[in-house]
């Protein structure tokens, strides 16, 4: 996937939109209705060359593991597959699911049991791209004037999420994200999300595309 470069006078910016580009946009807005997570991405029609891992993964965390279980039902009856079956693990209980456009989600809680009813609601939702090197692409974005809230030395990094965004951003290892996900790291063509920002257009170490939020129209309400 592509490398860029940018200019160190760039304006400052923070994460205002995520937009995924699928081939079928109808049977896109479907699936996010149905699932739950329609109103924190955008979605954009797209036949943009795509293979294997497309560096990226949809996080939400959510309060239980009814909780966890409800979205990856929802996910699955949508049309869904599932690329790891909620199970218990050291972190908590989690799965993670391919939406039919080729997006990778994962569904996750701290909390090992319930301590009340499943709800539909999403406590959090982080963007985590898959990086070469977490360091480089940490500094690159610090930067354009984004704030490192969480950081792990070379293997993770969060940055605190924009006003007109809930979503966060976070860098994470290529590999090892593919890894925590289930699937091979492999992968050519097109990443398939476009980040809205809200500052200048720009293009991220690892292929990632920025436009300024202002100029996507929104196509998922």
């Amino acid at each position: 996937m592509v490398m860029a470069t940018t200019t160190s006078t760039a304006a400052h910016t923070s994460l205002a939109s995520v937009t995924l580009e699928v081939a079928d946009l109808e049977a896109a807005r479907r699936f996010y209705s149905a699932f739950g997570v329609d109103t924190y991405v955008r979605l954009r029609a797209s036949d943009a060359h795509s293979t294997g891992f497309r560096g990226f993964t949809l996080a939400l965390t959510v309060s239980g593991p009814a909780t966890v279980d409800g979205f990856v039902g929802a996910a699955v009856q949508a049309g869904a597959t599932v690329l790891k079956p909620a199970a218990k693990s050291l972190w908590g209980y989690g799965g993670v699911v391919q939406a039919p456009d080729g997006t990778i989600w994962k569904i996750a809680t701290s909390e090992k049991k319930d301590t009340g009813p499943a709800t539909r609601e999403i406590d959090e939702i982080v963007l985590l791209i898959g990086v070469e090197d977490v360091k480089a692409t940490k500094a690159f974005y610090v930067g354009r004037g984004l704030t490192v809230a969480k950081s792990f030395g070379g293997k993770y990094a969060e940055f605190a999420p924009g006003q007109a965004c809930p979503v966060k951003l976070a860098l994470y290892k290529r590999r090892a994200l593919a890894k925590d996900l289930g699937v091979p790291a492999d992968g050519t063509g097109s990443h398939r999300i476009l980040l809205g920002g809200t500052a200048d257009a720009f293009t991220d170490l690892d292929g990632f595309a920025w436009e300024a939020a202002a100029s996507i129209a929104p196509t998922l309400s």
